[in-house]
């Protein structure tokens, strides 16, 4: 997405936000990657991979995700630019390398990383099978239903509502700043990746996202873990009951094939979901395929 793009979109979706700092906005017309400011001290770092949330403020600086080594680097240019304050703490929403293999450019910077218990497990799975322990940093400090740390004036809070994109998901909330990072709970109308591999369940996200809806107020500001071109990576309660509405249609959907004895290779050549308008494009296959093993393993057990 184009970084002038990127950036009127999110100031449609969000009035009120502010413009990037002048710390922050000199390189951004140049560089790969885009920054849109939440708030004056709290942004968006978008290149490749999962979106960062990050914080530089006083007396502080909170980094949640980080993307890969190459895209973290970027970002650690930019936080120098603004600090020379070691990063207070690094914060994983989940375990995919999108998110986290980023982390290892911050080990000279950050002591303390914090994920859900599940989520140190599934990485660590996923670097011994690939051999690739010595790229990772992993996280140091988990919880497994709720952790709360105070940063300067920021108090952050991670909350477990159960397994979604996988077993390990958590919700990162800025308390003071009034935003939650939200993870791949949320792609915005982009065709989600549920790993079954590490525990995922799409009746479980459905759940997730309902308890989220409810405990948070409609003021908060949610960033997405991605987007599909053409939608912010950030914005309200609407995209959190838009991705509800799809799994529910989904599992509605794949239950009637199912009860209509329709074969599994049949089924996943299905191009479209009724009642689903906004997600298109390439991925479905990945939401059928997991939507027929969870509803038939269901019924089998």
């Amino acid at each position: 997405m184009l970084r002038r793009k990127f950036i009127q979109q999110g100031s449609a979706l969000a009035a009120g936000a502010l413009l990037i700092p002048r710390a922050f906005s000199k390189p951004l017309y140049q560089d790969p990657w885009t920054i849109s400011m939440l708030n004056k001290t709290t942004g968006v770092f978008t290149e490749k991979g999962g979106t960062i949330l990050f914080q530089v403020a006083k007396d502080n600086i909170i980094v949640v995700d980080t993307e890969f080594p190459e895209q973290a680097d970027h970002l650690i240019t930019v936080i120098k630019g603004k600090s020379s304050r070691p990063v207070s703490v690094l914060i994983n929403t989940h375990h995919h390398g999108d998110h986290t293999s980023g982390n290892i450019s911050f080990k000279s910077m950050a002591d303390q990383v914090v994920a859900h218990a599940n989520s140190l497990k599934n990485q660590r799975t996923v670097a011994i099978r690939q051999k690739t322990e010595d790229k990772q940093y992993f996280p140091n400090s988990t919880f497994t239903e709720k952790w709360s740390g105070k940063f300067g004036r920021e108090t952050v809070s991670m909350h477990y509502f159960g397994p979604a994109h996988t077993d390990g998901d958590s919700l990162v909330y800025f308390e003071t700043s009034g935003i939650v990072h939200m993870g791949d709970l949320i792609n915005n109308r982009r065709y989600p990746y549920i790993d079954r591999t590490a525990g995922a369940s799409i009746k479980g996200w459905i759940s997730v996202l309902n308890k989220t809806l409810t405990t948070f107020d409609d003021k908060t500001t949610f960033v997405f873990g991605h987007a599909t071109e053409g939608f912010p990576v950030y914005g309200k309660k609407e995209a959190i009951v838009a991705m509800k509405s799809y799994f529910e249609r989904l599992l509605e959907f794949t239950g009637k094939e199912i009860q209509s004895g329709i074969t599994k290779e049949a089924f996943l050549k299905n191009t479209s979901i009724p009642g689903v308008t906004e997600w298109v494009g390439d991925g479905i296959e990945r939401s059928l395929t997991a939507a027929w093993e969870e509803l038939t393993e269901s019924k089998q057990s």
